[in-house]
Order: structure tokens, then C-alpha cells, then sequence
């Protein structure tokens, strides 16, 4: 087996745990689920977006997928003990590959501040011309929230680099750019699930492990 064939073996199996660890650990509730879906949904149109105008899909992705996206971990996922997994939430937090909610609440509020100090600075801080309106705000802003996901995302992956491993960080950012699709996937059933009155995901299948690929 040739090495660039290893690699991506281990890529795609390494990609397979950290979903199902993902899914198994950070997404129980049903309305988390469902505002996943939606995130996922509109993070796909602005991937289309990028290649038309990157400011508007930096709004939408930030402005509505990453909003409620995060809303769904902070305000709906269960912060109790989790019995499915035997696993406490300090636990959860503490293996989370990615961002866990320490790390998302640093990043949530990079992203508060940038529409603040750009109002408060049209240049934004001299490295930007300066917004004369509305529009020209709105576009400045995107284009700051752009440069803060792809930071977010890069400072995320080379950190991984050095706490656990190229190999790590290098799935994480392939896990995160290909999680709209995922998603959708995964959730489309939930909203359905949420109108039968099912607010908690009972899980059953976690007991139970896809097969290795």
C-alpha cells in the first residue's frame, strides 16, 4: 500500500470518529439538531455566495448559520451528566477536538467586537477605507467576519497540530468545511422529530457504532 494510499485511509477513518464522536457527544438535543440543519442549510448557499461576493456570504454564514448554530450548543444541548456516553459535560468539554464552549465563547466574541470597532473606526483601525454608508458597513463587516472564520478555522488547525497531531488537525479542518453536508444528512428528520414532541434524541444508535469503513 503506497503511502499517499495510508494517508488516506487514515484521513478518512480518523474523518469517521471524529464525526461520530461529534454527533454522539455534542448533539442530543433535537432542536440543537434542527438549528443545525438550518446552519448547515444556509452555509451551503454561501459557499455558493464566496464565488460571487465573499462579503454577503460572510454575513450569512455568521449572521445566521454560526448564530444559530452556536445558539443550539449554548442554549439548548444539555449540560447534565451524559448517560449515553457515561461521560460528564467537564469531560465532554475537556476531549472536544474542536472549539468546546470556552473556546467558542473567545471566537463568539472576536465576532461581537469587529461590527462595534468598526462602527466606533470606519477604517478599522487604518487597515480598511473607510465606509461612507450602510452598504459600504455592511460589506466592510463581511469582509472582516471572512478573515475571522478563515482565522478561526486555521489557529484551530495548528493548534491541533502540536496538541495531537498533523493528522488530527488536518481532519478537523476537512470535518468542518464538509459539516453543511453532513448535517443535512444527519438532521433533516429532526424538525419532524421536534413536532412529535421529542425534545432529546433518546441515542439508541450510539450504543451502536457504524462499522468501520
Amino acid at each position: 500500500m503506497s503511502n499517499t494510499t495510508s494517508f488516506l485511509t487514515a484521513h478518512l477513518e480518523t474523518l469517521r470518529i471524529q464525526r461520530w464522536d461529534d454527533h454522539r457527544y455534542y448533539h442530543h438535543s433535537r432542536i440543537n439538531q434542527s438549528l443545525h440543519l438550518l446552519s448547515a442549510v444556509c452555509f451551503l448557499v454561501s459557499y455558493v455566495l464566496l464565488f460571487i461576493d465573499p462579503a454577503w456570504a460572510a454575513l450569512l454564514a455568521w449572521g445566521v448559520s454560526m448564530t444559530s448554530r452556536q445558539a443550539g450548543h449554548f442554549f439548548f444541548e444539555p449540560k447534565g451528566y451524559d448517560h449515553v456516553n457515561e461521560a460528564t459535560h467537564d469531560h465532554k468539554e475537556d476531549i472536544k477536538v474542536g472549539y468546546n464552549l470556552r473556546r467558542k465563547v473567545v471566537l463568539m466574541s472576536l465576532w461581537a467586537a469587529v461590527p462595534v470597532v468598526l462602527y466606533l473606526s470606519p477604517t478599522f483601525l487604518g487597515l480598511m477605507r473607510p465606509w461612507t454608508d450602510l452598504i459600504g458597513y455592511l460589506q466592510q463587516l463581511g469582509i472582516l467576519w471572512l478573515w475571522v472564520g478563515v482565522g478561526g478555522a486555521l489557529f484551530r488547525t495548528v493548534h491541533l497540530f502540536f496538541l495531537q497531531g498533523v493528522m488530527t488537525g488536518v481532519v478537523w479542518l476537512t470535518k468542518i468545511m464538509t459539516d453543511p453536508v453532513h448535517d443535512i444528512l444527519l438532521y433533516w428528520r429532526s424538525p419532524l422529530a421536534l413536532l412529535r414532541g421529542e425534545f432529546i434524541d433518546p441515542m439508541l444508535h450510539a450504543h451502536h457504532p457504524p462499522p468501520a469503513h
